[in-house]
């Protein structure tokens, strides 16, 4: 058993002597690659030496020619312009119309396009090449200039507005061939003027070349319409209140309206951007100043006849504010011209009111004398005849009534009315409440002035109430101020001088009432027995009664009321009344006098015993008399 054992101890001893011999192997093989390592790296460092000026060497001639490539690419493109030049001068020179239109343009884009590139390199060298260039292309936009100068020359021949207004024609055009040969032209002078010191307003010459040009057109054709505005206002004068519409400033409007809608459809289609915007205002600018001019003629007259033709202001506050914004939505232009022009009309517009009040008052009380029977005086139909025509023009004033405020149209001497005010009230009744001020200054006016002229309460009353029938009439017969004092308060506060003046007409007959009136006795008195209260009166028991004394008295009283009444009744057909007037008086003297009368009557006739010494009248021909007078 021992044998087996020691065999396998012999075999790994003899695996082991193996694995050392193997390893000593090794050791001598790793030495010896240890040794060539080092000689490796020795001679790595032998030949990094060596070689290193050789690499670093090899670098800067790529990096130089690198940079010799560059220069040479940049050499070329300094070339490409000064080659441009060459070539292209000739044929800008020679000028637009002796060459293609579309070959000319090319030749000035391409010489702007190399002066941008000489422009850029920002070399010393270039300064001569750039200033060639910039000569060559101020020459070339010269003859561009030119040339535009004469292709919108073709197309300025004055107009007649009123053959296209009349005949709803569109106002003419330039021509859309025209337009496409233009709008290059102006672009390309654009473009070139970039690169001159004085480019002109706007950065473009185009842009005054084409103002220059299309400017005088418009006003020379609008020009006799800006004549003829202020010559129908002159032929007017004295006419009475302005009438719609016959002015020429609502015709002139419309043609400078269309000229501009047709201006604008050019300038599209030429200019870009912001220009199309500059170009309408430069163009419009001249004609813009003679509107302006004519609107500030309008308004000194307007100011000098204020009375009657404070409406043409109206008028031309709503052509005008219309047109501005209707422009304004069309183009984006020209609005704070049109309202800057329309300022001094405005301002007078708002002052008209006031100054209506004050001039209603003024001239009311310089009236030398008043018909003597009563009759209106001609100032009552005429501030009627403003105030209907006042009520056509409610869009404008509604404007300016919000921005004067209610009733701040009164000057502080105007206490016409205390009727207290809407807190925020509309236009409408803004403009309710100025005409009811104008009324009321009118009347109170006439109503002093009568006071001072007529010397009997007679004529006062007439005068009055034929004042009030004209202003009533007026408002009747006018859907648009009836409109306006239709509403209870104003029907109350015109009323209220019907009333004054029906009073004060009667009161000329109260001394004719007073005659008869009488004394009633009652028993605890003289004696005399208790009037009955009702029922039949027995005039010989009420005579028998009387003392001879009172007798005399009412026989004085019947003669006095004969004599009161004759006269008054002469006095009342004499006087001038309006059918209506007469009719009202008649009726309101016939409610007073007659009961009053026949109850005189009834009590005292027996004194006359029919006689007719002292009772002129029976009770039937005294209702016949009053009866006369409507």
């Amino acid at each position: 058993m021992v044998a087996p054992r020691n065999t396998a101890f012999a075999e790994e001893s003899a695996e082991v002597e193996v694995l050392y011999a193997n390893l000593e192997k090794q050791k001598l093989l790793t030495k010896k690659i240890q040794g060539s390592l080092v000689r490796l790296e020795t001679g790595g460092n032998v030949v990094k030496h060596a070689i290193g000026p050789i690499y670093s060497n090899t670098q800067s001639l790529q990096t130089t020619n690198s940079n010799i490539d560059k220069i040479n690419e940049a050499i070329d493109r300094l070339r490409q312009p000064l080659d441009a030049k060459n070539r292209e001068e000739g044929i800008i020179r020679a000028g637009p119309q002796t060459e293609d239109l579309s070959q000319y343009l090319t030749a000035m884009k391409r010489v702007d396009h190399a002066l941008v590139d000489l422009t850029s390199t920002n070399l010393k060298s270039n300064q001569k090449a750039i200033s060639e260039f910039t000569s060559l292309l101020g020459i070339g936009n010269t003859k561009l200039q030119d040339l535009l100068r004469l292709e919108l020359g073709q197309h300025v021949a004055p107009i007649e507005p009123l053959h296209y207004l009349t005949k709803s024609l569109p106002f003419p055009t330039i021509p859309d061939e025209k337009l496409a040969e233009i709008a290059p032209i102006c672009a390309a002078i654009g473009s070139a003027a970039v690169h001159t010191p004085h480019r002109g307003e706007g950065g473009s010459p185009a842009l005054k070349i084409y103002a220059d040009i299309r400017g005088p057109y418009i006003t020379t054709s609008t020009q006799n319409l800006a004549i003829a505005s202020l010559n129908t206002l002159k032929r007017r004068a004295g006419d009475g209140p302005y009438k719609q519409g016959t002015n020429g400033i609502g015709i002139y409007s419309n043609a400078l309206e269309n000229f501009i809608y047709a201006e604008w459809e050019s300038i599209t289609q030429i200019f870009t951007g912001d220009h199309k915007g500059l170009a309408l205002q430069m163009t419009c600018r001249a004609a813009m100043a003679e509107y302006s001019k004519t609107l500030r003629e309008l308004n000194h007259y307007i100011r000098s006849n204020l009375m009657t033709d404070c409406f043409l202001a109206f008028e031309i506050i709503e052509i005008v504010t219309a047109m501005s914004y209707n422009v304004d939505a069309k183009t984006g232009e020209l609005k704070s011209l049109f309202l800057e022009a329309l300022r001094p009309v405005r301002e007078t517009a708002k002052s008209s009111l006031s100054e209506l009040l004050e001039e209603t008052k003024r001239k009311a009380a310089s009236i030398p004398m008043l018909p003597p029977d009563g009759g209106p005086v001609p100032l009552v139909t005429e501030v009627m005849s403003s105030l209907t025509t006042l009520t056509g023009y409610s869009k404008p004033l509604a404007s300016i009534l919000t921005s004067l405020g209610d009733g701040n149209w009164r000057s502080t001497s105007n206490t016409a009315s205390n009727t207290p005010l809407d807190v925020s009230p509309d236009s409408s009744t803004l403009l309710s409440h100025f005409i009811l001020d104008m009324i009321e200054a009118l009347m109170i006016s006439l109503e002093s002035r009568s006071r001072a002229l007529h010397r009997t309460k007679a004529v006062q009353g007439v005068f009055l109430s034929n004042v009030f029938c004209i202003v009533d009439r007026s408002i009747r017969s006018s859907p648009e101020l009836a409109k306006y004092l239709g509403s209870p308060d104003s029907i109350s506060r015109i009323d209220t001088f019907r009333k004054r003046a029906t009073s004060t007409y009667l009161d000329a007959w109260k001394e004719t009432s007073h005659y008869l009136l009488d004394v009633q006795y009652t028993s605890q008195g003289r004696g005399g027995a208790r009037p009955q209260s009702g029922g039949v009166v027995d005039s010989s028991a009420i005579v028998k009664s009387l003392s001879s004394r009172d007798k005399d008295a009412i026989k004085d009283k019947f003669k006095s009321f004969n004599t009161s009444f004759d006269d008054l009744v002469a006095r009342h057909k004499a006087l001038y009344m309006e059918r209506e007037v007469r009719s009202v008086l008649a009726r309101e003297v016939q409610a007073v006098l007659e009961p009053l009368y026949a109850r005189f009557y009834d009590r005292y006739h027996e004194l006359d015993k029919g006689r007719g010494k002292y009772t002129k009248y029976d009770k039937g021909s005294l209702s016949a008399q009053l009866a006369a007078l409507q």
